[in-house]
Order: C-alpha cells, then sequence, then structure tokens
C-alpha cells in the first residue's frame, strides 16, 4: 500500500460550502478520482479509514458530508463505537436530517462533487468512479444515472431502497447508466428485500448494463463499517476485493 495524504476540504456548492475529506497518494502523482458517498452515521473516522486504504490502492478519494446543509461533520454526536443501544437515539436525531437530503438536492451536490475532482490537478483527467454505503448506495446509482459522462464505475454495498415501486426510485436511471455496476447486498436486510434486488437485476439486465449484484450470506445491514455492531470482517474484505477489482477494470 502507498503512502496517502488526508486532509480536511472544502467544496463549494450552490447551497454553500461543504465539508468533505480528500485522500491521495503523498506522490503527487494524479491519480483516477473515486467519490465515496457516506451511510447514514455521516462522515467520521470510519470513513476516513475507508478512504485512506482507497488512497493506498491508488486512488484520488473524496468523502464528501451530505449533510452539509445542517453544519460541518458529524451533524449528529456519534460514539466511537455504535451499538445497538445507541442506534435508536441516534437516528431520532439523524431521521430528520436523512429526510431534508431529497435525490434533486443529492444530484444537484453530485454535480458539485463531480467538478471539483474535475478541477483537482491530483485527480486524473477524464471520468471516475463511485462507491457508497448503505443510502450511499442509492446515490451511487443516481450519480451513475444523472452524470453518466463523468461516471466511469459504480459500486454500492448494503444499500436500501435500491429498486422500489415509487416513481423515483434509483433503478429507473438503468436506461441512462454507461458506468459497470456492482452491487454488494446484505443478508435478508428488510430495506432491499428479494423483490427489490429482482427488480434492480431485471432494469440493469433489460438496460444492456455491465453489472454483477451478489448477496453477501450471513452478512447484515452495515457490515463494511467497522465502528458499528453491524460489522463482519470477512464481508468486508470481500467488499474491498470487489470494489478494488471494479476499479482496476475501469482504471
Amino acid at each position: 500500500m502507498t503512502s496517502v495524504q488526508g486532509t480536511a476540504v472544502d467544496v463549494p456548492t450552490e447551497d454553500g460550502v461543504a465539508d468533505a475529506y480528500f485522500s491521495r497518494p503523498l506522490d503527487g502523482a494524479p491519480r483516477p478520482g473515486v467519490l465515496l458517498y457516506q451511510d447514514a452515521f455521516g462522515l467520521r473516522p470510519r470513513l476516513r479509514a475507508m478512504a485512506d486504504r482507497l488512497a493506498g490502492a491508488g486512488y484520488a478519494v473524496l468523502v464528501p458530508n451530505l449533510f452539509h446543509r445542517h453544519g460541518r461533520g458529524p451533524v449528529v454526536e456519534m460514539p466511537d463505537f455504535i451499538d445497538p443501544a445507541a442506534r435508536p437515539e441516534i437516528f431520532e436525531k439523524l431521521r430528520p436530517v436523512m429526510r431534508s437530503l431529497t435525490d434533486d438536492l443529492s444530484m444537484r451536490d453530485a454535480g458539485a462533487w463531480l467538478r471539483w475532482l474535475a478541477e483537482n490537478p491530483l485527480v486524473a483527467a477524464g471520468p471516475v468512479a463511485v462507491t457508497g454505503y448503505c443510502m450511499g448506495a442509492r446515490l451511487s446509482l443516481l450519480t451513475a444515472g444523472t452524470h453518466p459522462e463523468r461516471v466511469a464505475a459504480a459500486a454500492g454495498f448494503h444499500g436500501g431502497r435500491l429498486a422500489t415501486e415509487a416513481p423515483d426510485s434509483p433503478h429507473l436511471v438503468a436506461g441512462r447508466v454507461t458506468a459497470e455496476l456492482y452491487f454488494g447486498h446484505a443478508d435478508g436486510d428488510p430495506s432491499l428485500p428479494p423483490e427489490q434486488q429482482e427488480r434492480l437485476e431485471k432494469a440493469l439486465t433489460a438496460a444492456g448494463v455491465r453489472h454483477r449484484c451478489e448477496v453477501y450470506e450471513g452478512a447484515p445491514h452495515g457490515f463494511t463499517q467497522a465502528d458499528t455492531a453491524a460489522y463482519r470482517e470477512a464481508a468486508s474484505e470481500r467488499h474491498w476485493a470487489a470494489l478494488l477489482d471494479l476499479l482496476e477494470r475501469t482504471f
């Protein structure tokens, strides 16, 4: 793994300045860009560590605070370890913040994240990759469909609500996606039941999207997040292997 440098950065958006974390190899050479979308718990040490690991593999990684309209991250105080007993209180505070982040606002922000990467001399010219976790998996798919000219690959892990019956369901952007996609689903995830998994698979196949969707057997929702009780090391390492394989094929 390459030595990396991670720094706090500010990203201009249409609704003010957003705080973010940017990590890249220390050598200063332009590297392929990766946009990393947070889970519901937001920008915190675990996501910075994940960005650093990606940077160590040779990428320039931006992790924006998706809740920037509510302040700098974390917008809700987080314990070092998020155990099941802490979750109800955390989500009571987070739920209104999450609901305020509409898909329209998210995709407006996506333009700002992609623009910042495109203008950064430490990021190689050309399209980027996107990866997302939990709610970020949904945004990864939406970004690939909203900005197809800027996204060469997109991944999502333990995502929810990817293929609902709602008129704004993310799977409906499949026809506009040109990127290669990978999704690693949690096992028995109530936010992505089998009928949604099937609907997503059918939509991507019908649209001719290069993709692979897999269920990580025995891995619950949140399996990549080492600061939560949902973390499963074997599943998380499987996710790293799949993500890095996608990036290597792309760049």
